[in-house]
């Protein structure tokens, strides 16, 4: 993909304040993700595509992995989210969400469930 496509400079402080000030559901999965735990593939936080910001980013499977607050309960994020979705979509990057709640109970059965996405075939987007 093109450079201009992802980590945009106008975006680099903003990226920069999220993983420097995490959720505790961000942090928790960073924590399961990082290091390659995660089946061996290497994810970046904060990661901008376009003009979103994926909280996970797995470059060489072209996969997002988003963590949900209850923000995105807002019909208004709501919509926001399915944009975004489909904005990634049509990049070819796949997607697989979290709710904080999720991800608080047990990262190890998210990080699990990330390795099943990824070993499972799945159709193009």
């Amino acid at each position: 993909m093109h450079r201009e496509l992802f980590n945009r400079e106008q975006l680099k402080e903003y990226r920069r304040n999220l993983r420097n000030t995490p959720t505790r559901a961000e942090y928790e999965m960073w924590q399961g993700l990082r290091k390659h735990r995660s089946g061996g593939y290497k994810f970046r936080r904060q990661h901008s595509i376009g003009n979103f910001i994926a909280d996970f980013y797995c470059p060489e499977l072209k996969l997002v992995v988003e963590v949900d607050g209850v923000t995105h309960d807002d019909p208004e994020q709501q919509k926001y989210d399915a944009n975004r979705t489909q904005f990634f979509h049509n990049q070819g990057i796949r997607e697989i969400r979290f709710t904080d709640g999720e991800v608080l109970f047990s990262v190890d059965r998210c990080v699990e469930r990330i390795i099943n996405f990824i070993t499972t075939p799945q159709p193009p987007p």
